[in-house]
């Protein structure tokens, strides 16, 4: 049987040297758990605009549900304009205040949150006080869900005391390794060693299990009482790598909320990302056989 995961979040339009593209992390990851066979929702806002109604539009090409994306009738939909470093990194300047910034706790989102299997979530929605106050009523009312906060940072917004609040009622957490030492000392933890670092964050926080994407360097994962798992990067050539981060946790999650090993969701998951990653854009789509297949060609990199 397929697993319910929700997505909460922003939905925007990622503005590139090259054109637009719909993007948001909840989007993309839905987009992939769907890809896997898995029941991804959206649940976001969007602007009663030109770009709103494209949006939604746009999903429905993606065959993601648009049932649970609000219209908001005063805040124009989400942007972010995006410029890449010298290692294909992208760099995401988000415009504040926009509808997602104001997603609105109703008995709709609680119920598909009390149902859902996995509840994802990140910081960038925390901005402001509303869909901050949703969120957190929406994981208070849904214990029976595992919680993934995606800990991806994001320029000009980082809010200490809302990444605690979240650390403390998160089941799982991702983070990119090049963004440990930062978050190292905001959270004034000052250990730099990953896995020490791990040790740190899951005592803190009474956290189940942390997943560290490494890049080119694959996966390390830390569980609070089974211990450390490694997969070791593919040798791949990029093309660029957004939305590889959702690939990996919809890869993760396939397995794993479907009863597999640690192991085999990290290894499942780290070749998810690495397959995006040799396509252009979050949304370029492929499926499990696809992965599978990826694995078998592949090779991968001696140092983990």
């Amino acid at each position: 049987m397929s697993k319910k995961i929700v997505a909460f979040g922003e939905v925007v339009w990622d503005i590139l040297p090259d054109g637009k593209i719909l993007g948001g992390t909840p989007s993309n990851l839905v987009f992939r758990c769907n890809s896997f066979n898995e029941q991804g929702f959206l649940l976001s806002r969007v602007g009663d605009d030109d770009l709103g109604r494209e949006a939604l539009k746009r999903l429905g090409e993606l065959q993601i549900s648009d049932e649970n994306v609000q219209i908001d009738q005063e805040f124009a939909t989400g942007t972010v304009h995006i410029t890449f470093d010298e290692n294909h990194d992208p760099q995401f300047m988000v415009t504040p205040d926009v509808a997602f910034d104001h997603i609105e706790f109703s008995a709709e989102a609680l119920k598909l949150s009390r149902d859902a299997d996995c509840l994802f979530y990140g910081i960038l929605p925390q901005r402001f006080g509303l869909s901050k106050n949703t969120l957190r009523e929406l994981i208070k009312e849904s214990p029976d869900s595992i919680h993934f906060f995606d800990l991806k940072l994001f320029e000009h917004f980082f809010n200490l005391q809302v990444v605690e609040n979240l650390l403390a009622v998160s089941n799982i957490v991702r983070i990119k390794e090049k963004e440990i030492a930062f978050l190292s000392d905001e959270l004034k933890i000052g250990i730099y060693d990953v896995e020490s670092f791990c040790r740190s964050l899951i005592q803190k926080y009474k956290i189940d299990l942390i997943l560290v994407t490494r890049g080119q360097n694959g996966i390390f994962a830390l569980h609070r009482k089974k211990g450390v798992y490694i997969d070791s990067g593919f040798q791949i050539e990029m093309a660029d790598n957004i939305g590889s981060g959702m690939a990996f946790s919809a890869g993760f999650l396939h397995f794993y909320l479907n009863g597999k090993g640690i192991q085999q969701a990290i290894n499942f998951g780290n070749a998810a990302g690495a397959l995006n990653a040799t396509k252009l854009g979050a949304t370029t789509f492929f499926n499990k056989k696809d992965v599978v297949q990826f694995m078998k060609n592949t090779s991968k990199n001696l140092v983990s």
